[in-house]
């Protein structure tokens, strides 16, 4: 931390008196920076300890940016660092705003917050791939289904070869039906693949908090082009996540076998969280499988 401070402070040219983390994602950390009076500055530093992410992150908020009418961070520098452990620094605006987790003041404006991640979500989805498919540093020519089995296909050669402690036996035969079962959930998939955001979690968003107006959505995930279900799949937890999933799916549907395969997306992913964090999240996984099961069965 004394170390990236230290950096911070050079590379900007101002004191930075103390960075305060805000959020931890797999990939990265987001740190508040605060100036030598002790008050916050407008710029964050998410900080990347795997080579080449930051690039990508900061290409994936321009497209975002350029393609939609929801406002995102923008990117004002990126920091390739020496320094060991070797890390790359994004310097990204500093947006106010609460997260859209928090309860809206009144149902009705609960409803209108909806509606405004409704429709700037669904400017992303119009943009069509033209036959892409994949992260911003691996696109191919490809059909989804044959893109992410060869995802799956990683993530199973990788635990083959960590062979990590806690995934007991039963989370290893779960994987690997839900696996072999992979052409079979997927035999009915003709979705294009479009512009997503990758992260769609009421913790990627900000609202107003008087107002709960919508104002940014923030931290992407690592796909550019998908399918939109696989956009909706992170919107399974009960309550308002769940909510604004049924409101987006009133206004474009997606193929039934979205009901299973949103299970299959979250089990798998809790695995591609493992192999980047070394912890399994086991909560999420558990549910998962056990939502998958039947449709395995």
């Amino acid at each position: 931390m004394e170390q990236l401070r230290a950096e911070l402070t050079q590379v900007l040219g101002e004191q930075v008196s103390r960075l305060e983390s805000i959020s931890e994602q797999p990939y990265a950390t987001l740190f508040t920076l605060y100036n030598d009076a002790g008050h916050a500055m407008p710029l964050v530093a998410k900080c990347f300890f795997n080579q080449g992410i930051a690039a990508q992150e900061a290409y994936k908020l321009s497209m975002l940016a350029r393609e939609g009418h929801i406002r995102v961070p923008t990117v004002c520098g990126l920091i390739l660092s020496q320094q060991k452990p070797q890390h790359e620094i994004l310097l990204i605006e500093r947006l106010g705003g609460v997260s859209a987790e928090a309860p809206a003041r009144t149902v009705q404006r609960g409803v209108q917050l909806q509606s405004q991640i409704v429709e700037g979500v669904l400017a992303w989805h119009r943009i069509d791939s033209h036959g892409l498919v994949g992260t911003v540093d691996s696109v191919q020519e490809n059909r989804w289904s044959v893109w992410y089995a060869q995802r799956v296909e990683v993530l199973w050669a990788t635990l083959t070869n960590l062979r990590p402690p806690f995934l007991t036996m039963d989370d290893r035969r779960i994987l690997w039906r839900s696996r072999d079962a992979l052409p079979r959930l997927f035999a009915d998939f003709d979705d294009n693949c479009v512009l997503v955001h990758g992260n769609l979690t009421l913790r990627s968003m900000l609202k107003d908090p008087r107002s709960d107006q919508l104002l940014a959505m923030i931290n992407p995930g690592m796909v550019l082009w998908a399918p939109r279900e696989y956009e909706l799949f992170r919107l399974c937890e009960e309550g308002a996540a769940e909510s604004l999933l049924y409101r987006y799916l009133e206004q474009a549907p997606v193929a039934e076998g979205f009901v299973y395969r949103r299970w299959f997306y979250l089990l798998w992913e809790a695995i591609a969280r493992m192999v980047h964090t070394g912890k399994l999240d086991r909560r999420p996984f558990v549910q998962a499988a056990a939502e998958l099961l039947p449709w395995l069965n």
